[in-house]
């Protein structure tokens, strides 16, 4: 069994991956989570803010990728004024609901970033 990677980091700002149309973006995030559960490749978090909080939310087509990956032990950390602002507070399926401070101090302790 595969160990979190204590040195690498994500940051999910949107719904969905890359700058194209939602429905791509949404196919691409898809393949993209369900092949790091997949295979192993467990970053030591994975941050959602922005529009990003609408991933870990009731009907996401990630949800079943990131429950998952944290099962493996991979920490998923929820903006809470995201999730307020968008009303999504009561929709949240997994991760923990935190705050920018938890945001920042995973990326402080990674040696790698990825935004995605």
């Amino acid at each position: 069994m595969s160990v979190p990677d204590s040195e690498t980091v994500i940051l999910v700002t949107r719904n969905g991956m890359g700058d194209a149309e939602p429905a791509l973006q949404q196919t691409l995030i898809k393949t993209y989570f369900k092949l790091l559960d997949e295979n192993n490749i467990l970053p030591a978090a994975i941050c959602f803010y922005a529009n990003g909080v609408q991933l870990v939310v009731k009907d996401s087509p990630v949800i079943d990728s990131l429950k998952s990956l944290e099962a493996k032990g991979v920490r998923l950390i929820l903006c809470s004024t995201c999730l307020n602002y968008y009303n999504l507070a009561e929709q949240v399926q997994v991760g923990i609901v935190g705050g920018m401070t938890d945001i920042i101090e995973a990326q402080r302790r990674a040696d790698k970033v990825i935004s995605i």
